[in-house]
């Protein structure tokens, strides 16, 4: 698998699945949920929608991943997962490495084979971006799939330097 870093927008990115962080209403929100949910157009809120009735009445628990259709973005799914808040008394990294392992487990039963994965908890949920992308490049090259390219969409240049670095670590 190759792994490729791009600053930009998640939301233009010519991708078969894109990574949503969610939140766990699967409703939108801020962030990256509520730019894929804005640029998407409805028919993902309309599929997010049906899951919440059909299969998640109490939402997707953290950690998880579910996909929808892509609705007007230019990829064809979107993997909606839910990250971790950041905590200084509790270790939920379990939670956040989980978010990229069933990501991928998803897009592996989806057929993807390049996927677009935003840094998952580093915005409203705090998650220190050092520590996530050391946790993300690790969970990503440890984790068997079928994907062929994961790239990680990174919206400043401080995660893409951070993102940079734990990939020049981990090889």
């Amino acid at each position: 698998m190759r792994i490729t870093l791009v600053l930009g927008d998640i939301t233009r990115q010519e991708v078969d699945a894109v990574v949503n962080a969610a939140n766990s209403s699967l409703l939108g929100g801020g962030g990256v949920d509520g730019a894929i949910h804005r640029r998407g157009g409805p028919q993902i809120l309309t599929e997010c929608r049906r899951l919440r009735s059909a299969q998640l009445g109490k939402g997707l628990p953290t950690g998880q991943a579910v996909a929808t259709t892509a609705g007007d973005l230019p990829a064809t799914w979107v993997i909606h997962t839910v990250g971790p808040v950041h905590s200084r008394q509790e270790d939920r990294s379990g939670l956040l490495a989980s978010c990229y392992r069933e990501s991928l487990r998803v897009a592996d039963e989806l057929g993807a084979a390049v996927v677009a994965f935003p840094a998952i908890s580093t915005g409203i949920y705090r998650w220190p971006i050092d520590d996530a992308a050391r946790i993300a490049i690790q969970t990503i090259c440890g984790t068997p799939t079928q994907v062929a390219e994961v790239r990680f969409v990174l919206f400043t240049p401080d995660a893409y330097t951070a993102f940079e670095k734990a990939l020049s670590r981990h090889r």
